[in-house]
């Protein structure tokens, strides 16, 4: 075994160890530690992506010396490889961004507690992506939702403390159900490493027994992971969530937390259950259904938001739609565009979030429309990065959301009996995100009653009076280097999607080959 196989187990020991080590350091110690665990798992995340590339083929890493089906495994191919890289770069460019803003939201004492959980929740992310182990993926699904409720909770907070216990009820009745299918699972195959439970699953099938068992253990883990993952009409939880916590929190909460769990459910429909049964059980249908209905009805609430921090949330309920919609196609076309579409998401809304706080910071942080008027040419960078993050919400070209309606109205066209169904939401919910979207866009450089009372000196008549309120509106602000910094690689990364697409739609292609 290379090196290189070894980097996987290596990035979740040492996000794990990172963690631990961060409880007994000061916040900017803890802070550096972090960082310096992000790049390092970046680094070999695009190792091991390498590795498959070149291989052709994944490769499973056994841990200890028990061989399966009782020893736990990691598995790693060219998409969890791609799956890592792109989450880990999300996080770090995450916690770049939201740096200033976390030192001043969480208070001084408890900033090494904010990386503690960081640290835990790479871990979790990087454990679901690789993991060959069905209880490994519960353990770590927990340790995910004790790291996210940490990250809400943090800000110590009359409605963080509210949000993080609505994320806690919701996320443990998806916990709950997801056991149970486990458990149901485990009754029936024997296995809980997922290679022997598939060929256990493959043998049940063909003797055609335990059907309604298999059924209900195929609707409770689905259902389950879809509550967590915050698909409609399992989504109140998203705007407390992602609204009140802080800037890096809500960027990793929306953009990368829910795809983890889309993740596994993508490997369990694969590697355990068999893509096929699941297309024969008309799961796809049922999560279809409800794909389409998060993308109208995301949309419609989005609309109706004044509070633009809730808008965002609302859009990623839409955005999750979107990606339950291509699963339920029940074709590989569209489980690439509804991964792809997962990388798409990742990205863009971090950058909304990220640059969302900073046009708030020239605003005298109010997050309503109105107040919002002229924002874009008080923090430029911020404005530009919330720009293009729209813009390919949308589907703008040369952007990746793009690339993301394409390829789900090329896999519409190949699924006749749901092409119209598809073709319709798709167009539906672009026109309800331009809405929405270019609204705020527009306002954001608009020239309206906020640029007029700047101009005559009276800030007070639309923050209030005093110091606080002139120098809270005091005219342009520049953006802080690394915060900066955060948001151009950010659209760099999303213009890649955008304009580089071919490479990664082929290495997703690649990569759920290697599932089967």
């Amino acid at each position: 075994m290379t090196l290189v196989q070894n980097f996987p187990f290596f990035s979740i020991i040492l996000a794990m160890f990172s963690g631990i080590l961060s409880s007994v350091l000061s916040g900017k110690q803890a802070r550096n530690l972090s960082l310096a665990a992000l790049v390092a798992t970046m680094v070999m995340s695009a190792a091991v992506l390498a590795y498959c590339l070149g291989a052709g083929e994944s490769y499973t890493y056994m841990m200890g010396h028990f061989p399966a089906p009782w020893g736990n495994e990691i598995r790693a191919g060219v998409l969890e490889g791609l799956t890592a890289l792109l989450f880990s770069m999300i996080m770090l460019l995450s916690v770049a961004g939201g740096m200033r803003y976390t030192f001043e939201d969480v208070e001084a004492s408890k900033v090494n507690l904010f990386f503690i959980m960081i640290d835990l929740m790479l871990s979790s992310l990087l454990a679901l992506i690789y993991t060959n182990d069905l209880f490994t993926a519960y353990v770590f699904v927990e340790i995910n939702t004790i790291a996210g409720c940490g990250l809400i909770m943090i800000r110590q907070k009359g409605r963080s403390f509210s949000a993080a216990i609505r994320y806690m009820i919701m996320s443990q009745l998806g916990s709950g159900l997801f056991l149970i299918g486990l458990t149901l699972l485990y009754d029936v195959t024997g296995h809980l490493l997922m290679s022997p439970a598939k060929a256990a699953v493959a043998a049940i099938e063909a003797a055609g027994s335990y059907e309604i068992p298999m059924l209900v253990i195929l609707a409770v883990i689905s259902v389950g992971l879809a509550i967590k993952s915050g698909l409609y009409p399992f989504h109140s939880w998203i705007p407390y969530t992602y609204g009140y916590a802080t800037p890096t929190a809500s960027a990793i909460l929306s953009g990368l937390v829910s795809k983890g769990y889309i993740f596994l459910l993508i490997k369990i429909f694969y590697r355990v259950l068999g893509q096929e049964n699941v297309i024969a059980s008309r799961m796809v249908n049922v999560l279809f259904l409800f794909g389409l209905a998060g993308m109208i009805m995301g949309s419609v609430h989005a609309i109706m938001e004044t509070d633009t921090r809730r808008m965002i949330a609302y859009s990623s309920v839409a955005q999750i739609g979107y990606i339950y919609m291509g699963i339920g196609l029940g074709t590989e076309n569209g489980m690439i565009a509804a991964v792809f579409h997962m990388f798409t998401h990742s990205a863009t809304k971090a950058l909304l979030f990220i640059s969302a706080v900073g046009l708030y910071e020239v605003s005298g942080e109010k997050k309503d429309f109105r107040s919002l008027r002229g924002a874009g040419y008080r923090n430029h960078l911020a404005g530009i990065g919330f720009t293009v993050g729209a813009l390919s919400m949308v589907g703008f070209p040369m952007l990746s959301g793009f690339i993301s309606k394409l390829l789900f109205a090329t896999a519409a066209l190949q699924t006749p009996h749901k092409m119209m169904l598809t073709l319709i939401g798709l167009a539906v919910s672009t026109v309800l995100n331009a809405i929405y979207f270019l609204r705020l866009v527009i306002t954001l450089y608009g020239r309206g009653e906020a640029s007029q009372l700047r101009a005559q000196g009276t800030e007070e008549g639309l923050f209030g009076t005093g110091e606080a309120s002139r120098e809270a509106f005091s005219g342009r602000k520049s953006a802080p280097t690394v915060f900066g910094g955060a948001i151009i690689c950010f659209i760099l990364l999303n213009l890649f999607l955008g304009l580089m697409s071919q490479p990664v739609v082929r290495a997703i292609a690649a990569g759920l080959a290697m599932f089967d």
